[in-house]
């Protein structure tokens, strides 16, 4: 089961200038609670945004550079190969950025989006969920309070 997680607002904003814009401390507790001991896939960009390797995690970057290569991780020229990588773990996730969750879109079972209530100005984007593809099976609104300025909604999309 290839999972995509991510976290968006109302008009699909993911991020700009390789940040995100809004700080949910439960959002990011709540992604490390299902990515660890899993494969992570993401675009070089979204990597290169990370501080440091996330613990306890596997990290596939998915770039066409042949010579990039950092130490701890997996790379691959394409979506279709890092999934192929990620082959021993039985749900691997797509992180971002907003290329290839776009890719991920056609290859993934299952939807794990942490809708953010408002709308940002953003340089990617979160593609658009199809209906007729996909069916909410979970939801779960938190309102915003001290420690989110933001209220947000945890979203469980399944493939029909």
């Amino acid at each position: 089961m290839i999972t995509m997680i991510a976290a968006a607002a109302e008009n699909n904003a993911l991020g700009k200038d390789n940040d995100l814009v809004w700080h949910l401390p439960d959002d990011f507790k709540r992604f490390k609670a299902l990515t660890t001991g899993h494969h992570i896939i993401m675009g070089r960009k979204t990597f290169e945004s990370f501080p440091k390797l996330l613990p306890n995690r596997t990290h596939v970057i998915v770039t066409r550079q042949d010579d990039y290569h950092p130490e701890g991780t997996l790379v691959a020229d394409s979506l279709k190969k890092a999934i192929a990588l990620s082959g021993q773990d039985e749900q691997p996730f797509i992180i971002g950025g907003g290329e290839i969750y776009k890719l991920g879109m056609e290859v993934a079972d299952r939807i794990e989006l942490t809708r953010v209530h408002g709308t940002f100005e953003a340089d990617t984007f979160f593609p658009e969920i199809p209906e007729e593809d996909w069916k909410l099976t979970a939801e779960e609104f938190h309102p915003a309070d001290d420690r989110h300025e933001y209220a947000f909604t945890y979203l469980t999309y399944e493939r029909k």
